[in-house]
């Protein structure tokens, strides 16, 4: 199918199921302006409106919904035409649009990526870090790494590794070279929590469990919250594996090394399909292999 036709189609159902062509800007990486002159030459080569217009929405007209549903079915034939190409092919090749969390950024999909690059010279990659809630189906996403599988029967999650959690501070940090008891002992100070995660438990075989929830400050970027706490700003809960070099060069400090905290498990999940695209089984492969090293 013509190329261009089916980036026209993507961004047509993009700026429907969104109602915005700013959102559908975003979602898509494009300019406002570039899906304007999409969904006009679109228009064009129909001969009929497609939205109706105001200043606030767009709403489809007759044309529009009729042409919407015969594009949703036009993208999944293309899609499976796609993927059984791919599946027919020696060596992994195409574009792997992939989610992950921000924290991520700090080191962990360095190797991974490296190596696909090397042992894949045919497939392309599109990284996204964010922490905040995404929708997989409008993102268009290959692969998303996840701290919890979905149990929506659309897609497929598989554990990739299970990490541990720490409670850590800045070595310059008044906490890291006070003689902590139990703790209580953190009260007084600033508590830097991520907003997407729920309130922690610390345990202890004797002492029993304390949660973790005086003063604090939220936020939603698990990278700030890292830098955040190593320019000693208060402590934090934090992925081991997204630490680990600030432990090893003594600018963090972990406390109450004797208390544990829940562990949290990374997903690879993906769109089910009939067929799973060599280029995800080579990049869900490469990330299972590395993680479980980590």
């Amino acid at each position: 199918m013509n190329t261009k036709l089916l980036r026209s189609l993507q961004v047509f159902v993009a700026v429907t199921d969104s109602g915005s062509m700013s959102v559908a800007a975003r979602e898509l990486h494009m300019t406002v302006s570039a899906i304007s002159q999409q969904l006009r030459k679109l228009e064009h080569d129909i001969g009929l409106s497609l939205f109706n217009r105001n200043t606030r929405n767009l709403s489809l007209t007759e044309a529009g919904r009729i042409y919407y549903e015969t594009s949703i079915k036009m993208l999944e034939t293309a899609e499976l035409a796609q993927q059984q190409i791919e599946s027919l092919q020696g060596d992994p090749t195409g574009k792997i649009n992939i989610i992950a969390p921000e924290g991520f950024g700090g080191g962990l999909l360095s190797e991974p990526l490296r190596q696909l690059c090397e042992r894949f010279p045919k497939i392309t990659i599109s990284l996204t870090l964010t922490d905040e809630p995404k929708d997989i189906i409008t993102s268009s996403a290959d692969l998303v790494l996840c701290f919890a599988p979905l149990s929506d029967t659309n897609f497929s999650s598989l554990k990739l590794a299970t990490w541990k959690r720490i409670l850590c501070v800045s070595s310059s940090h008044p906490l890291a070279k006070a003689k902590l008891e139990t703790p209580n002992d953190l009260s007084s100070h600033a508590y830097l929590v991520h907003k997407h995660i729920d309130d922690y438990v610390i345990a202890h075989e004797q002492e029993g469990e304390y949660t973790l929830d005086t003063q604090r400050i939220d936020l939603n970027s698990m990278q700030t919250l890292i830098q955040l706490t190593q320019d000693g700003v208060g402590y934090a809960v934090l992925p081991e594996p997204e630490v680990r070099h600030l432990l090893a060069s003594g600018d963090m400090k972990q406390l109450f090394a004797d208390w544990s905290l829940p562990d949290y498990t990374v997903y690879a999940v993906t769109p089910k399909r009939e067929l799973v695209p060599a280029k995800i089984s080579a990049a869900i492969d490469c990330l299972q292999d590395l993680f479980a090293k980590i």
